[in-house]
């Protein structure tokens, strides 16, 4: 990625963009090759796992055609001459397909239950890649200052009206994270009750209340500031969200994915309409109400509270659309 900023706006960038691509593609399919090649145990069935990580790699080779650059640009908001935009989307494809590959050819969960719990040092591990990446995929101190570089990802001060629609939608993610687990309790128990197993044992060395801030704040700020910040401006809302389920593993193929998606697509409404801090105040606060969870009494007052933000979001929403097309804006836009 580094290498790709180096390229932006040199007369040499388009052939920088297609070897970049293609090395990038060809080391993925080398990995499902050797990996098909050296398989002994592993997954379920590991060589359905390679092939589709393999055909993965094709996929991503395609990309690294200018023609096909070309006409993905016609649907992405992405210039196919640019080498970060195409880097961004081979590793785009080669993220997905290998999540995909991996979920449906391997018993995740499984696999995740033989993991050690988390620590907060494991999560800070596992997270801050997506922090690095967003930031040097833009980048930062590359030929973006830091202001710059900010500013790009969506990272700016919230106006009030900003943080009660992420408060406001947090609680509205919460209710539809609780009738996604309903839905799976009553149409496959099977699959959310190893869902529900899996996800004790992965989180449960977290659930003390430095764990429960960690989990709460290190993903609501990373994975925010990649999909939200730099991603989606460039992929758009639906194709960053899909990105944004696919690598949440740890659900498997359970309805909870699909409700992954639903609030990946509202989080990028957020972006859209305010701001990529929003994005991580509502992540956060999602994360850390289902961290605590709301007992009894708790969750009786939590529902006043969101008929409250949900009222005044509302509100400060239609005020500002209201005025934007009074007539008075519109003398302030033609004057």
């Amino acid at each position: 990625m580094i290498a790709a900023n180096a390229g932006v706006g040199k007369p040499w960038a388009h052939h920088a963009t297609g070897i970049l691509g293609g090395l990038l593609a060809g080391a993925t399919f080398l990995f499902g090759a050797i990996d098909i090649a050296a398989a002994s145990g592993g997954p379920p069935n590991p060589t359905a796992v390679d092939i589709g990580i393999m055909v993965t790699a094709l996929m991503a080779a395609l990309l690294a055609a200018k023609p096909v650059r070309e006409r993905v640009a016609r649907v992405l908001p992405m210039d196919p001459d640019n080498p970060v935009h195409a880097l961004a989307l081979v590793l785009a494809v080669i993220l997905l397909g290998t999540q995909v590959s991996s979920i449906a050819f391997s018993d995740v969960l499984a696999a995740d239950l033989k993991l050690p719990a988390l620590t907060v040092a494991d999560l800070i591990w596992q997270e801050a890649p997506f922090l690095i990446l967003a930031a040097v995929g833009v980048g930062i101190y590359l030929r973006r200052d830091l202001l710059s570089a900010t500013t790009r990802l969506g990272l700016v001060r919230p106006q009030p009206w900003h943080l009660v629609l992420a408060l406001a939608a947090a609680g509205l993610f919460y209710g539809m994270g609780a009738a996604s687990q309903y839905l799976g309790q009553s149409l496959t128990p099977g699959l959310a009750e190893q869902v529900t197993r899996t996800d004790e044992h992965l989180f449960g060395g977290l659930n003390n209340w430095y764990g429960i801030i960690a989990l709460a704040l290190v993903p609501g700020i990373c994975e925010e500031v990649l999909f939200r910040g730099a991603l989606q401006p460039r992929f758009g809302i639906i194709t960053t969200a899909v990105l944004f389920a696919a690598i949440h593993t740890e659900y498997g193929l359970s309805i909870d994915v699909i409700t992954i998606f639903l609030i990946a697509i509202g989080l990028g409404f957020i972006r859209r309409y305010a701001n990529t801090t929003a994005c991580c105040v509502c992540h956060a606060t999602y994360n850390l109400v289902s961290g605590t969870g709301l007992p009894g009494i708790t969750l009786w007052i939590a529902i006043g509270v969101e008929v409250v933000l949900v009222a005044i979001a509302l509100y400060l929403i239609l005020a500002r659309r209201r005025a934007s097309e009074s007539p008075m804006a519109e003398d302030a836009r033609l004057g």
